[in-house]
């Protein structure tokens, strides 16, 4: 699988410099002005391969010289990162490497010889330092290091939300920034209305056309012109006659495919993306079972009713993931099959999240669940997409939820949980887990009911890895978490039982939309990397 997926990025790459040379020499006879006529943006690391390609062309095919060479492609490539996780940052092996590519490994030794000279030269024998910067990552087996690759090869580095391109220079790439102090630069993510409103939600376009205009599809600030009408009550109630008719749509799209009964006067509280456990799921999960102890225990408990829905894929050897998804499938068996919570709670897997299901979620989802670890999330478009539809947002301050934050203020958006420099804090200094579970009764019932298998009675122990994990190391901080995004989802049931006040947040919601959009992505890429005039 490793070898296809290299073959399958070389192809890729190599026909793309192959047909942006053939491209240039139609209207250009000097490939040295290359830089001058195209910027090759390397979307993460999987097109990294491009970079030794270039040089190969350039050095193999048309003579150039090392130094000449190397000064076309550094100031043809630009390297947008999307991860703040490590272990996301791609490699591969030497070994793997040499076999299929053995002139590119060439290459790739040279520009690292050559780099790792110029490191040396600033910081004389610091050879920790040339270790950890290295393209080339020592031990058994070696691996290049294709994040470092892009680095070294771009003249442009920029991370996609403010906290995560900080982040990028201040921890994770802090020595290269140090080395290239002017390489590095933000550029927010944007989702595109025509595709996400214009197209998935058209009851809600249509509505907003007719009072604001169609211009909007195009210039997405043009929203900012329904921010008066959520005072309008006229309109407000076309606001949520909207939003009720997108709900009955998904929960006719459950009904078939689930076979469960939704409200769908109930709000309809969503979390979907990959599953990944820095996006904690299993945080929303045990909410959710949290949930289902009050219920049960307090059965007359005037809460607003919720219809749980949770969607995404795992990668296919991500065992814990995987695992994730069987515990919330359990949870909403129990839920769904309790004839004590019937009317106010109901938890539903949706299979298969791929686009053409995100259209449906969107328009009808009341509440966006963006509850990433702080400082995980590079930035997030779910995030985005949601609040484009009239989602409101219960989030971590992490990647763009903070940038919406910023724009919505603090009363259109629940904020809870430990910031990125908090998390950091509380790593260093060691973090229990056990301590935050015996602050927190409600989490140690949960975690005592898992423990007992009453989510999995004919599969005793399935979810001890779970609550191990949990006591034992919880690396994503979902016990310390935990308590502060329950207070927060306290807030937000109250604020869902004044229809009216929750209305006007979600219309305020889509006017402060328009930044996140991806033409505003594009002009700054195209004006502060590319040099096009827009």
């Amino acid at each position: 699988g490793k070898e296809l997926r290299l073959k399958q990025e070389y192809f890729m790459a190599a026909s793309a410099v192959s047909d942006i040379i053939r491209r240039f020499w139609a209207e250009n006879s000097d490939l040295r002005k290359l830089p001058e006529k195209a910027v090759i943006q390397l979307n993460d690391t999987h097109p990294c391969l491009a970079i030794p390609e270039l040089m190969r062309v350039l050095l193999d095919e048309y003579h150039f010289e090392w130094e000449e060479a190397w000064d076309v492609a550094r100031r043809t490539f630009a390297y947008t990162n999307h991860t703040l996780m490590p272990e996301a940052l791609e490699q591969w092996g030497v070994d793997l490497m040499e076999r299929l590519l053995p002139r590119h490994l060439q290459i790739i030794y040279e520009i690292n010889a050559r780099f790792l000279n110029e490191v040396s030269l600033h910081y004389p024998g610091d050879t920790e330092r040339l270790g950890r910067m290295s393209l080339i990552e020592e031990g058994y087996p070696k691996r290049v290091r294709m994040a470092h690759l892009a680095i070294v090869g771009s003249f442009s580095v920029n991370g996609v939300s403010q906290l995560h391109s900080d982040l990028l220079k201040t921890h994770m790439l802090r020595e290269f920034h140090e080395f290239f102090p002017g390489k590095f630069n933000n550029k927010t993510n944007g989702v595109t209305a025509r595709r996400w409103l214009l197209k998935a939600n058209t009851p809600l376009s249509a509505l907003i056309t007719g009072v604001i205009g169609g211009g909007w599809a195009r210039d997405l600030d043009q929203l900012a012109k329904l921010m008066p009408l959520k005072e309008d009550s006229a309109f407000r109630r076309q606001w949520q006659d909207v939003k009720l008719a997108n709900k009955k749509m998904l929960a006719e799209y459950i009904r078939k495919n689930n076979n469960i009964i939704v409200d769908p006067d109930s709000m309809f509280d969503v979390q979907v993306k990959r599953v990944h456990e820095y996006k904690r799921q299993l945080l929303f999960a045990f909410y959710i079972a949290a949930q289902y102890l009050r219920l049960k225990n307090g059965r007359n408990l005037p809460v607003a009713p919720r219809t749980f829905i949770v969607g995404g894929k795992a990668a296919p050897g991500y065992w814990a993931a995987k695992l994730s998804i069987k515990f919330i499938n359990s949870v909403a068996q129990v839920v769904n099959r309790d004839p004590d919570v019937k009317d106010k709670m109901r938890v539903v897997f949706l299979e298969n999240y791929r686009v053409s299901l995100a259209e449906k979620i969107f328009p009808a989802s009341d509440l966006s669940e963006q509850i990433s670890t702080a400082g995980t999330e590079a930035s997030g478009t779910g995030n985005m997409k949601f609040m484009l539809n009239g989602a409101l947002t219960i989030g971590t301050y992490d990647g763009a939820n903070i940038e919406m934050a910023e724009r919505l203020g603090k009363d259109n958006i629940f904020i809870f949980g430990l910031k990125a420099n908090e998390v950091e804090d509380l790593k260093h200094h060691d973090y229990y887990p056990n301590a935050f579970i015996q602050r927190s009764p409600v989490l140690a019932e949960v975690f005592n009911l898992v423990s007992r298998n009453f989510f999995c009675p004919y599969q005793p122990g399935l979810f001890d890895p779970i609550v191990q994990s949990m006591y034992n190391a919880d690396p994503f901080l979902v016990c310390a978490d935990f308590e502060d995004y329950c207070q927060a989802q306290e807030m937000v049931g109250a604020a869902f039982k004044d229809r009216a006040e929750w209305t006007k947040k979600s219309i305020h919601n889509v006017a402060c939309s328009g930044y996140f959009s991806s033409d505003r992505a594009i002009r700054e890429y195209a004006r502060d990397i590319w040099s096009l005039k827009v």
